[in-house]
């Protein structure tokens, strides 16, 4: 190869080098998309735009909320996977990404199609029911639902959502026949229970907390391991009446597979710093929510773990798509 040929070669590889240096210090110079896999209304949506408005503070740019809903979270995700790895498309993941591989012939992998950033926050969910259902203990449901068994319903974010799941887990532990009521996203499903068009719903704190607070529903009882400091006087299933019931949502960051290193690093960063915001904390706090904190490598892992566990779920609770 010729001297000049030779230099120009090796200052193009030099150049490739620094490249994504370089990019990272440029991004973002517009707008990022921040898809978010269910409509308006739902936990998922009230996460995403918590997390959009510290990332645009953090990283000087605008993020924007996308909400692309159906077939439980698949279509927005999708479209995340098939996006650009260039850090202008990330996307809010939850418990229903660990929980479509079990339910859906997807057009992506969980977890090679994508790069997880960080996770944000966990929250147990609430079973809550409409004012009109005459009961006021989870015993009592449990007693109303097996005098009539297939008779009660509870509501969900559709197929395979965190309500769904939440719902065929207390079926499957109360050894009761409740019929699942899918909607598409959890919004729409809450305002039915409000409604009382569907008497139950297991939702997550984040969205049924104010309908709480507010009488438009009735909580008889939280899913995590122990009491939450938002309804401290709300017993956890578990101590009402089902033992051993125990259901947490999580929210996450990702991006599509093959996103730069020194874009992730500045991605994970700025989540980090979003997650530290007193303002964030608080709100997450009054929504029933806890922030977390781990490393890429150990989300990676999380999700890994979620897959396998709720995968059971599904097999055990015979859950199908629809």
């Amino acid at each position: 190869m010729p001297r000049i040929q030779s230099r120009l070669f090796a200052a193009a590889l030099l150049a490739m080098a620094f490249a994504p240096s370089a990019f990272a210090d440029d991004y973002p110079n517009r707008p990022v998309r921040l898809i978010v896999p269910f409509p308006p209304g739902g936990s998922n949506d009230v996460v995403g735009r918590l997390v959009a408005q510290q990332l645009s503070n953090q990283l000087g740019q605008q993020v924007f909320v996308d909400n692309r809903g159906g077939a439980g979270g698949v279509i927005g995700t999708e479209a995340c996977a098939t996006a650009a790895p260039d850090g202008y498309t990330l996307c809010i993941i939850s418990i229903a990404h660990a929980v479509n591989p079990a339910l859906h012939k997807l057009n992506y992998d969980p977890i090679k199609s994508f790069t997880p950033i960080s996770i944000f926050a966990t929250g147990p969910n609430v079973l809550a029911i409409n004012p009109t259902l005459p009961v006021n203990s989870v015993k009592e449901l449990v007693a109303l639902a097996k005098q009539k068994p297939g008779e009660l319903n509870y509501a969900s974010a559709g197929v395979g959502s965190f309500q769904h799941l939440g719902g065929e887990l207390f079926k499957l532990t109360a050894g009761v026949n409740i019929v699942h009521v899918p909607y598409k996203g959890g919004g729409p499903a809450m305002q039915d229970v409000i409604s009382g068009h569907v008497k139950i719903m297991f939702s997550s704190l984040i969205q049924t907390t104010p309908f709480i607070k507010s009488g438009q529903l009735k909580a008889l009882g939280t899913g995590g391991a122990k009491r939450t400091s938002v309804l401290p006087d709300v017993p956890t299933i578990s101590e009402a009446g089902v033992p051993g019931y125990v259901a947490d949502n999580w929210w996450g960051l990702a991006a599509p597979a093959g996103l730069p290193a020194p874009l992730l690093d500045r991605l994970y960063k700025a989540s980090q710093a979003s997650l530290k915001a007193p303002e964030l904390q608080a709100q997450f706090e009054r929504e029933g929510a806890t922030t977390v904190t781990m490393t890429t490598a150990e989300f990676g892992d999380y999700i890994k773990a979620e897959i396998e566990k709720w995968g059971r779920v599904v097999k055990e609770g015979k859950i199908t798509a629809q």
